[in-house]
């Protein structure tokens, strides 16, 4: 019997992971992807860069990721930061593709027009084409229809601005605004770019966006430091929604979201490519076992389904805490509608060994989504399974029984005591 084709619409970070991770499963996946309309640069770490790494996507890396200087000014402090990575979109997008194709995905460029069901999933093009797939992966980002319970944060809308300047050494900035906070970059070669993030409330339209716009650079002395007199004059914008949106039903027996179609964030949350990789990685083990292992359906969909609400929930209080820190706005509507939501919820609850206890919980193991017992905490209310290499449950029972800790740990290489114990000590065990 042949193995299901799989149908991947969209060919970014999140798309191409997911894609990648399948091939090497061993199914044959179609990747339908349309052209980024507008040019664009990203701001990531070098945890992110590891990240996209680990992923497979390396040598799309090696073609467009610039070490640059990087600025902040944030509540009342100028920073100057050792340095940020600008990641070009445009170059980043077709080396995905290369790396796609090199891994025996096949690639088809167009629109998705329509997507129906019969006999699994046929997906039609703006130029007439049909597709058909077993399995579909929901990975277009925020152009992917939502049902009607997704979770909304406030209304946020960032204006990407991009010319051409002079050649300069690579550098970027960040500052907060009374009504929002601006994002800059210029690159070797000249290009620049400003994205300024503010309520979607408000704002002229359309054809008076790129004057507004240059009248907010001309306000900025950290956009006069970096770019030359050409970005105080009227450019191209691309407006286009940041706001934060979970999207519901993120899984289903033949089909699952991943990346922004899934999750998307607050930009300022941290960077989306990292956000979309993180919510893929874990999609071709899901997608294997509801293929393979349909008796375990019910733990895949819960796995994945309860991962993206929990990336979710947590990208969102990284956003609303950076968004605390800016305790000069305090007062600003901007910032008041950001400060408190999602939740008052703390990004780390406090270590309660009270709370420690050791349950049944979906886990990855040899391809499949399965159920192995697991540490349950405060912070990690889906569970721990191993700590490098060590059975973490098995440990925690004995402890929770009563056993004496060196009882329980003598039987450990010395090095892994010493995990344990710090382990222990963060989960506030003594």
């Amino acid at each position: 019997m042949p193995e299901p084709h799989i149908l991947v619409l969209g060919a970014g970070p999140a798309g191409a992971a997911t894609a990648l991770g399948l091939r090497r499963l061993g199914y044959p996946v179609t990747v339908v992807s349309d052209w980024r309309r507008f040019a664009a640069v990203e701001g990531v770490s070098q945890r992110v860069l590891e990240g996209l790494r680990h992923a497979g996507l390396g040598g799309a890396l090696a073609e467009a990721a610039v070490p640059a200087a990087r600025q902040v000014r944030w509540s009342g402090q100028h920073l100057q930061l050792n340095q940020e990575f600008l990641l070009d979109r445009q170059r980043f997008d077709r080396a995905l593709r290369d790396d796609l194709r090199r891994a025996g995905v096949t690639l088809v460029e167009g629109r998705v027009r329509e997507v129906s069901r019969a006999e699994g999933y046929q997906v039609r093009l703006d130029d007439g084409q049909l597709l058909q797939g077993h399995f579909m992966v929901e990975a277009r980002g925020r152009q992917a229809p939502l049902a009607a319970d997704r979770l909304r944060g406030p209304e946020t809308v960032s204006l990407l601005n991009l010319w051409q300047g002079e050649p300069r050494t690579p550098a970027s900035a960040v500052e907060s605004l009374e009504d929002g906070w601006a994002w800059m970059a210029r690159l070797a070669d000249g290009r620049c770019y400003w994205q300024v993030t503010l309520d979607a409330e408000g704002l002229p339209g359309k054809a008076g966006l790129p004057q507004y716009c240059a009248a907010r650079r001309g306000a900025s002395a950290l956009v006069s430091e970096l770019f030359d007199a050409r970005a105080l004059e009227p450019v191209q914008v691309h407006a286009r929604s940041s706001t934060a949106i979970l999207a519901g039903d993120c899984v289903g027996d033949d089909w699952l979201r991943v990346g922004d179609a899934a999750m998307a964030v607050d930009p300022l949350s941290g960077n989306g490519i990292f956000q979309s990789l993180s919510s893929a990685l874990q999609a071709p083990v899901v997608i294997n076992t509801l293929l393979r292992r349909p008796e375990r359906a019910g733990l895949a969909k819960q796995f994945h389904q309860q991962r993206i609400e929990q990336l979710f929930m947590r990208f969102a209080r990284i956003g609303r805490d950076f968004y605390g820190q800016e305790l000069e706005r305090a007062g600003q509507p901007f910032w008041e509608r950001r400060r408190g939501w999602p939740d008052t919820q703390p990004l780390h609850l406090a270590a309660d060994w009270a709370a420690v206890r050791v349950g049944r919980r979906p886990v990855l193991r040899d391809g499949f989504v399965d159920e192995a017992q697991v540490v349950v905490t405060a912070d990690q209310p889906l569970g721990v399974w191993h700590l490098q290499g060590i059975d973490l449950p098995c440990v925690v029972a004995k402890l929770l029984a009563g056993s004496p800790l060196e009882t329980v740990l003598k039987s450990q290489a010395m090095e892994q005591q010493k995990m344990l114990r710090r382990w222990l000590a963060d989960q506030g065990y003594r």
